[in-house]
Order: structure tokens, then sequence, then C-alpha cells
């Protein structure tokens, strides 16, 4: 199939097959979709920009001109995938659909044969997944997995999209081995396999409660799905291929001129651990990812690149939205992230706590402590929330500085705590935070 795009009007205006609405739509959107992933954050008042192939573009003509020139090939591919897709999908639609539309109670898991003392007493861990799947109706799931759990004396977190499902869920094993059967039983989640579950030690009392919702993302990279996808994500790389890559990296001097290892988690994460020689941006979100990639851009011009995050889904959205700039020679991404590399090689090239967003705030693989207390230096690396009401930052305060009193994030915050008339309302930021540069200029 041969794609012919005019770009000044941005769509298909020949094909070399017969033409159907479909194919001129999904012709369209791939050109539009591609041209929109090379758009440069700018500030409100500003004149958009987009950045291809090392160069710069200030009017839709000239862009929309150089993608047709140079990148008619990748825009057919990609059509030609969404179209492969459109047509692996039509016959298993009409049944999936059928089956979404049946009452939730028939994806249920039979307990009759459980008792309730084993489903909310004895041993428990947490689970952490994602799949990235085509979902229907994402209310009918988000209230599927709310029964589910609750059958199941299940906490955590679990967030919907058309896009896809992502969950971090705490309870007994019994109730975990029944979740993780009814999630492969189900027939969106057939794709998934036993190993896309990665297991810690935990319990329900991991998480306050269950919260199930239906988003745009399902990891919050603030970046619309349509326009940069999972599908443009990076190379996947299992844990004992990501390991001979860190190894070539730490061993061969030449290779850290054109090679960085990236972690795309906040800083606060990769502060009580992470791969060794890594570059951790100084971000304090997710969301913030994007903005650090735009403005550091030479930094990754002609590298190769191996991400890696907790558990792979940050790395999925961005490793796409890395390579959408096509500044990088090589992305790779760690498949599995931290959690899976960690379960081969606990003593391996990552050092330190990984960090968890839950009750326990990290899990241990290995013995290194490579933080340090808040206010006196001493090794440590067990976090805390700061001990005033309106404030939910994160500190590192060993056992004697919290003895003495230290127990906020800040001396600012400890001053305020003191103050009782001071009347303040929750926020998620303090003075601390606003010193913190959201985008820094990170060096090697």
């Amino acid at each position: 199939m041969l794609i012919q795009l005019d770009v000044y009007k941005v769509h298909v205006i020949s094909v070399y097959v017969p033409l159907s609405a479909e194919l001129y739509i999904c012709g369209w959107l791939t050109f539009a979709t591609f041209v929109a992933s090379k758009k440069v954050l700018t500030t409100s008042d500003a004149s958009p920009l987009w950045q291809c192939c090392e160069e710069t573009f200030s009017d839709p003509c000239s862009i929309h001109k150089h993608v047709s020139n140079l990148h008619a090939d990748e825009i057919e591919q990609l059509t030609t995938a969404a179209l492969d897709l459109m047509l692996s999908q039509s016959e298993g639609e009409k049944d999936e659909n059928e089956s979404q539309l049946k009452d939730t109670s028939s994806w249920i898991p039979e307990t009759s044969h459980v008792s309730e003392e084993k489903l909310s007493k004895g041993p428990g861990e947490v689970l952490l997944y994602y799949c990235y799947c085509q979902i229907q109706d994402p209310k009918l799931i988000c209230a599927w997995q709310s029964e589910l759990c609750s059958k199941l004396c299940l906490t955590g977190k679990v967030r919907v999209a058309t896009e896809g499902i992502n969950g971090t869920v705490g309870g007994t094993k019994t109730g975990t081995s029944l979740y993780i059967k009814a999630m492969l039983s189900h027939p969106i989640f057939k794709v998934m396999l036993v190993e896309d579950f990665k297991i810690s030690e935990g319990s329900a009392e991991c998480f306050h409660e269950l919260k199930v919702g239906v988003y745009k993302e399902i990891v919050p990279m603030g970046v619309d799905p349509d326009i940069i996808s999972y599908r443009l994500a990076g190379t996947h790389l299992e844990p004992e291929e990501f390991h001979k890559q860190v190894q070539s990296l730490l061993e061969d001097g030449s290779s850290k001129i054109d090679t960085i290892l990236l972690d795309c988690r906040n800083f606060y994460e990769s502060k009580i651990g992470q791969f060794r020689n890594c570059l951790a941006p100084d971000i304090r979100k997710f969301s913030y990812f994007p903005a650090y990639v735009d403005k550091n851009l030479d930094l990754f011009r002609n590298k190769k690149v191996l991400m890696y995050c907790t558990g792979g889904i940050r790395c999925e959205r961005g490793s796409a939205y890395l390579r959408s700039k096509n500044v990088c020679k090589e992305v790779y991404q760690l498949k599995g992230g931290i959690h899976k590399y960690l379960e081969q090689f606990p003593e391996g090239f990552y050092r330190g706590k990984l960090f968890v967003f839950d009750e326990r705030y990290a899990i241990s693989f290995n013995n290194d402590i490579i933080s340090d207390c808040r206010y006196c230096g001493a090794p440590w690396d067990q976090y805390q929330l700061c001990s005033t009401d309106f404030c939910c930052q994160l500190v590192l305060s060993c056992p004697s500085c919290r003895e003495k009193g230290h127990t906020a994030c800040c001396l600012v915050c400890q001053a305020k705590e003191q103050m009782t008339s001071y009347s303040l309302s929750h926020k998620e930021e303090c003075e601390c935070t606003d010193s913190r540069p959201r985008i820094p200029n990170d060096t090697l």
C-alpha cells in the first residue's frame, strides 16, 4: 500500500488501493498524530514550534512538508500497522463487546470454597502490574475491579482508561492469587501473563483504602495518549540483557560518551535507590518528564539511551516521548522495571531501596543505604511523611533526629508546626519544594 499525502491540507489525497472512509481517516490521523508528536512544549502565549531531525519549524506548512518528504515510509508503516490492528480486532470485537455488556458478576471468581478468614487474614503480598490494551468501556471495567477487589478483601489503587489498566493492590496471598486468576481469565486481559504481575511482601494494610477510577492515562505523563502512544515505545530489554548493557557501560569507558543510563522516576525515588552512574532528573512528578526532555534535547542527541523505572509503565510512555523527538540514536527500556531486575539480580548494579507508592514507601533487595538523614547527614533511607498536617512531603529523618523533634520536611514547616495558632490548608508543596528547580541543567 502506498499513501500520498497533501502536506498543506494534511490529509490523504490518493491511495493505490480502494479508498474507504476507514483508510482515509486512518491515514489522516496517523499523519496528524506524527506531526503533533514533534510539537515542542512552549508557554501559552508563545508561537508553536516543531522539532524533527535536528531542525526546528515555526509554521505548520513547513513541518507538514518535512514529514511528507522525509518520513513517508514511516507514516506508511504506522498506517499499515494501525489498519492491521483494526482488521485483527474486527473479528473478535463483536464477541468481546458482547462480553463487556454482561453483568460484572460473571467475571467475579467463585469463592464459596474459600473462607472469609483466608481472604482477610494470613500471609500477604502486594501486586504491581499494568496492561496496555483497548478497553471499549472503562467504566464497566472500573465497576468490575471495585467489586472484584472488595470481594477478595484487597486494597490499593487501580487506574482504568481506554488505553489499558494500571494497578497495585495488596491483600492475603489467597486473595491476590484469585485476583491474578480473574485478570488472566478476563477476555480483555487475556494478553497478560502471570509474569506480568510483580510481587512483593506486604498486605492490605499497605494501603489506606481501595481507589479505582477512570482516567485519560493509566500513567499520568500529562500528554494525550492519542498523540504520544505507548506503541512508539523503545525496545524492551529483558533483565539479563539490560544487566549486560549496564555492565558494558560501567566497564567500557568509551561507551560512557555515547550512552545514557536514564532513571525516569521522581527525584525522591532515585534518592534512596538507583543504578550506578545513572542520570537521575530532578523532577518531582512524571508529568514533568516531557518538559525535562524538551529542555535537554542536546543531552540526548545522538546518544544510546537505556531507560528504567519501577515496574516498566513509565518507560512505555517516557521512551515514546523521547523517541518522538528524533534526537536519540537508540532508545531501550528495562522490561518489567527495577522490580523484575532485582528479582534476578538483587546484588546487581542497582543499589539501595526501591521506592513504592504505598505505606511501605520502599522495599529492599540489598543492604545498601545510599541516602542521608535530612538533618544530621547520617546514612538513612526510610521515608516518613512530614509531621505537619498541611504538608505531604516525604522526609528522611533518622531516629536520633526524630527524637530531637526533627520530624518535618524542612525547618520552615517545623516552625509552622510549633505555631499552634497557624491556620493552613492542606497543600502538596511547601517552601522547600519551591526552592528545588523542576527542570535542572543535568550533566553526566
